[in-house]
């Protein structure tokens, strides 16, 4: 019964149409029921933009230093640090909690390294990636880390949990070939960009990878800001994260967590997700050019994820640092 509302879920994506999405879940959630629910939500979510964005305008008119701005400010939810917390020994099952996005590899993982190879002239012969330094932020036990090293990448994987970190550790630690390439640190993005105040000129990496992260942010202007403070000019930011929809509400929720458990309950805060335009809108306000935004879909039964026309759920962006992170006396 339920793979039947599924298809015809899915089938439905392209359109969008929230009639046809919550008649295929109507035997549980009705279309008024979830209408409702996205308008109460809305409708509290922007009375906190509109706080947020005020705050933030009297930061970066009167603050300018960016040692005022990451004391201030924290792109870690203590709410989503517990919810990781308990899932930490979890991370390498996969059939577990994590099997979707050990799945998602197969697009994000050459999406990286495609990417990269268009920007970067040079290439190594079976190690596309060596002789780039690359930062996977909300790294996890380090799934997408060690393909991206195995790449030969020089990637540094952070997490404020850490027995997250502590389980990218020891996966590693089996690998010889990962040594010398991976590391890991338990620390957030703004405590490692705040250490990197002092070096002259530009950031230290050339890339930062964030895949589904944005979505359990507590500030992502803090998160945009950080990350084009630890990249060079030109650095590519790749992010992968759900969009702010009836259908992602839906699927992402509804069905992953409460019908199919794909996902443990309580996963994903609907209020958090961000539109591919509202995130493009972040980021080149933070000194980045939005190069490729592409959508993604999921497919339970087989347990694999393709590439689609639609953004309406997930997808993936690639975006280039074009300027320098203004300096304090500026």
């Amino acid at each position: 019964m339920y793979a039947n509302k599924l298809g015809r879920l899915l089938s439905g994506l392209h359109s969008c149409q929230v009639t046809a999405l919550c008649g295929a879940i109507r035997c549980r959630y009705s279309r008024t029921t979830i209408c409702q629910q996205r308008t109460l939500w809305r409708r509290r979510n922007t009375c906190k933009r509109t706080q947020n964005h005020t705050v933030h305008g009297r930061i970066s008119v009167c603050l300018s230093s960016y040692s005022v701005r990451s004391a201030s400010q924290t792109t870690v939810d203590p709410d989503e640090l517990r919810r990781f917390q308990s899932l930490a020994s979890k991370w390498w099952d996969e059939q577990g909690e994590f099997a979707a996005l050990h799945a998602m590899n197969d697009l994000r993982v050459p999406f990286i390294r495609d990417n990269l190879l268009n920007v970067h002239t040079r290439h190594h012969p079976g190690k596309p990636l060596a002789g780039l330094r690359i930062l996977d932020v909300g790294c996890g036990g380090g799934l997408l880390t060690e393909p991206l090293g195995r790449l030969g990448g020089n990637v540094l994987g952070i997490d404020p949990v850490e027995d997250s970190i502590s389980t990218a550790q020891l996966h590693s630690s089996n690998d010889p070939e990962l040594r010398s390439r991976v590391s890991y640190r338990a620390c957030s993005l703004e405590e490692l960009s705040s250490e990197e105040e002092g070096e002259q000129g530009a950031g230290q990496f050339d890339a930062v990878v964030a895949s589904e992260v944005v979505e359990h942010l507590a500030d992502p202007e803090t998160f945009a800001f950080c990350c084009s403070h630890v990249l060079k000019p030109g650095g590519s930011l790749f992010i992968t994260t759900l969009n702010k929809t009836n259908l992602s509400y839906a699927l992402a929720i509804v069905v992953a967590e409460q019908l199919f458990r794909i996902v443990p309950s309580g996963t994903h805060d609907w209020e958090k997700f961000i539109s591919p335009v509202e995130l493009e809108r972040l980021l080149e306000s933070n000194g980045f050019s939005v190069k490729s935004v592409q959508g993604m879909l999921y497919n339970p039964f087989s347990g694999a994820w393709s590439w689609t026309d639609s953004t309406a759920v997930n997808y993936a962006l690639h975006a280039i640092k074009v300027t320098d992170d203004l300096q304090p006396e500026q």
